[in-house]
């Protein structure tokens, strides 16, 4: 298992992305969160083709961290079954892998 993740979420208004991406840095479950958008979603929903935009977050952190963050998105998002995935990160430059490990709090403290 590798120690860093992306962990990323979408949402159908930029006030509800921002209110995660800020609720996690507060938090310190994570170094950082890109929000971009709109970005436009196509998906299957309830048997149904849909199409929307969203705005999509992605969060740098640390593995051990993910529970947290999981159950963070979970109770601010407003969607029935929101998009919530962590993929690993192989590699990245030292000092910024640092800085992630150094802004993103223990999981037991």
């Amino acid at each position: 298992m590798t120690k860093f993740i992306q962990v990323s979420t979408a949402t159908a208004e930029q006030a509800d992305a921002e209110k995660i991406a800020t609720a996690l840095i507060e938090q310190s479950l994570v170094a950082c969160v890109h929000v971009s958008g709109p970005v436009r979603s196509c998906y299957r929903w309830k048997g149904r083709v849909e199409s929307t935009n969203e705005w999509l977050c992605v969060a740098k952190t640390t593995f051990s961290q993910y529970e947290r963050i999981e159950q963070e998105i979970r109770r601010l998002h407003p969607y029935e079954l929101p998009q919530i995935l962590a993929v690993p990160v192989l590699a990245g430059s030292a000092e910024y892998l640092r800085w992630i490990e150094k802004q993103v709090a223990k999981p037991d403290g």
